[in-house]
């Protein structure tokens, strides 16, 4: 059985749903239900007796634009275990570029890191290449860019306190740097944080690295490591952007990519493209009157 939770324009709901239930029949997939759900009443539910999930989502995606989806083979039950990426995802900067910013750079800067998270370029030979055009940067720019551009996305704090509330473990795992990292962490709710490490000396960044790179392969063990420790059976969430976060969303329990490019979007089992990060609760059904707000 597939389930598929969709968020879209009520205006047109009926007609699309129509379109789609159409289109699903004619290759022979029953839909066994169809209904809003009790428990948040702006999510379509379908349900499919069968069907093959790529074709599915692409119908999904032609009938219902510019909406927020989540399709799943199995029961559709709020996480254990919520990894998300940070930069574009649960805030809405690309840090490095903004960090350019202040050394002049940040249109060559931010050149590089759009083909990075497009897949076009080695993801660590692609960060590497940025932060040595940091070199000699006042470490005294982070905190002003941290101060100044670094912004939450619209819902993260409320996603993430829901979450925690449910007895949710939450990890911010990013190719960005700890500097950035361990206050937006703190600031969310996060339990734990992994990235990278700016290398300072006297006050400077050095334009390297302190330690190993997390990449998409990290981001991938990180989620398996902390599934495992919490048990058999947990079920997991990730969210990202980028290409580098596609690993990790394919091997979540469920996987939704966040106004995501094309190639992080096509690898989700869903994506939010309509609302905010609240959308994300709404699509496991739990009522807005239980959502914690700062």
């Amino acid at each position: 059985m597939l389930i598929a939770r969709l968020i879209a324009d009520p205006d047109t709901l009926g007609d699309n749903l129509a379109l789609a239930m159409e289109m699903i029949e004619a290759r022979g997939w029953e839909v066994a239900g169809a209904g809003m759900l009790d428990t948040t009443p702006d999510v379509l539910e379908l349900e499919l007796l069968e069907g093959d999930p790529v074709e599915v989502r692409r119908i999904l995606d032609q009938c219902f634009p510019e909406s927020d989806l989540l399709l799943s083979a199995q029961p559709i039950e709020v996480p254990h275990l919520f990894v998300s990426d940070m930069d574009s995802t649960m805030i809405g900067q690309e840090c490095i570029d903004e960090l350019a910013d202040f050394a002049g750079l940040k249109d060559r800067i931010a050149a590089i890191t759009e083909r990075a998270m497009q897949g076009e370029l080695d993801f660590e030979s692609a960060l590497r290449e940025r932060v040595g055009l940091l070199k000699d940067l006042s470490e005294g720019a982070i905190l002003q860019c941290l101060d100044e551009r670094i912004r939450p996305m619209p819902g993260a704090r409320t996603l993430v306190a829901t979450l925690k509330a449910r007895g949710c473990h939450t990890v911010l795992v990013t190719g960005g740097f700890h500097s950035f990292a361990d206050p937006v962490a703190e600031m969310l709710g996060f339990d734990r944080v992994v990235g990278n490490r700016l290398g300072i000396h006297e006050g400077a960044l050095t334009g390297g690295l302190v330690g190993g790179i997390v990449d998409s392969s990290v981001k991938k063990k990180v989620l398996i490591e902390e599934s495992e420790r919490l048990g058999e059976g947990t079920r997991s969430l990730a969210t990202g952007d980028g290409a580098n976060d596609i690993p990790m969303i394919e091997v979540a329990s469920f996987g939704l990519a966040y106004r995501a490019k094309p190639k992080a979007r096509a690898a989700a089992d869903g994506w939010i493209d309509r609302g905010d990060l609240t959308a994300i609760l709404e699509l496991f059904g739990i009522p807005r009157d239980e959502w914690v707000f700062d």
